[in-house]
C-alpha cells in the first residue's frame, strides 16, 4: 500500500485545481471531460489508474497503482427515488451516475472541481464543516427556476447547504 500512497501524494501535490466547465446554480465546476483532460496525463506520469464500476444501485471507484496492483475503493449509493421533470426514468438515472461518477472520484482523488462563490465567499480548498442555512422563499424561488433552466444537478448539490424539508425538496426540484 507504501507505493499506491506515495504515487497518489505526488498527484495530488501536482494536480492544479480544476475550475473549468460548466456554470451552476451560483458557482462553476468541472465537468468529466473537463477533469480527464487535466487528470489523466498526471495519473499515468505517478502510475496511477482508475475505473468506476456499477454495482447495484451505487457506484464503486476503484484507484489503482499500476505497478504494483495496490487499491483504494469507495462506493457511493445512488438515490433511487428522483424525479426529473421532462425526463424519464433512464434520462434521470443517466443524470445521477454522471453526477455521483464526477463526485466520488473528485472525492477519491482529493480533487477540487467546482468553485462556490456564495456569502462564504470564494472557495478553493477542501471545504469546512458549516451549519446549514435555512431556506428562504426567494432562494427557494431561485432554485426553482434553476432547475427550469436545466441546472438541477448544481441545485442538488446546492440543496446540501440548506435545511430542506421533503416537501420543499420535492417542489425546487419537480
Amino acid at each position: 500500500m507504501k507505493e499506491l500512497m506515495k504515487s497518489l501524494s505526488d498527484f495530488q501535490a501536482e494536480c492544479p485545481v480544476i475550475h473549468k466547465g460548466t456554470k451552476g446554480y451560483g458557482y462553476s465546476y468541472a465537468d468529466l471531460p473537463a477533469i480527464f483532460k487535466v487528470i489523466n496525463p498526471i495519473l499515468k506520469k505517478h502510475d496511477l489508474g482508475f475505473t468506476q464500476l456499477m454495482e447495484g444501485t451505487g457506484i464503486r471507484t476503484v484507484i489503482f497503482h499500476t505497478k504494483t496492483g495496490q487499491q483504494l475503493e469507495s462506493y457511493a449509493e445512488i438515490p433511487q427515488d428522483v424525479q426529473l421533470k421532462g425526463m424519464n426514468q433512464f434520462q434521470v438515472m443517466g443524470s445521477a451516475i454522471t453526477y455521483y461518477r464526477r463526485y466520488a472520484l473528485s472525492s477519491a482523488l482529493g480533487l477540487v472541481t467546482d468553485k462556490d462563490v456564495d456569502a462564504s465567499g470564494e472557495q478553493v480548498s477542501a471545504p469546512t464543516v458549516v451549519k446549514k442555512q435555512k431556506l428562504t422563499p426567494t432562494i427557494k424561488k431561485a432554485m426553482i427556476k434553476a432547475v427550469k433552466d436545466g441546472q438541477r444537478e448544481a441545485v442538488v448539490s446546492k440543496l446540501a447547504n440548506y435545511e430542506v424539508s421533503d416537501a420543499d425538496k420535492a417542489e425546487i426540484l419537480a
